[in-house]
């Protein structure tokens, strides 16, 4: 099975060794997506409502530069610096997956990269 590497400029440039996402026959694997603009390179983060909508913009420029979207997408991980943010987390995330969301794990962590409050990966399968 071939493997194809996605790189969409809609989203922010990796900050380290690996790619955006990677597909892989019918399945696409998205990197965890943080709150970064993909223009100029800054955080969003004013609130964790703002922040985690960023995140998931940058999970759909993914899926589309891939030809996928949210409806493909099968699994999720969210992980988060405050467990007490969950509630209004789960609340933004909850407006991308409005019918049949996708298994989700999502896990309390003690630090994230750039120091942010959430990021997300996906599964999509066509």
């Amino acid at each position: 099975m071939s493997k194809e590497i996605i790189f969409s400029k809609e989203a922010p440039a990796p900050i380290g060794p690996y790619s955006q996402a990677v597909k892989a026959g019918n399945s696409l694997f998205v990197s965890g997506q943080i709150a970064l603009d993909a223009d100029t390179g800054s955080l969003i983060n004013e609130n964790i409502t703002e922040e985690t909508h960023a995140v998931m913009k940058n999970l759909e420029a993914v899926l589309r530069e891939a030809g996928f979207g949210f409806g493909d997408v099968v699994k999720c991980t969210i992980f988060i610096k405050d467990m007490g943010q969950f509630g209004t987390i789960n609340e933004a995330y909850g407006q991308y997956f409005k019918t049949n969301p996708p298994a989700r794990e999502t896990v309390e962590v003690s630090r994230l990269p750039k120091d942010v409050n959430v990021e997300i990966s996906c599964i999509a399968v066509k």
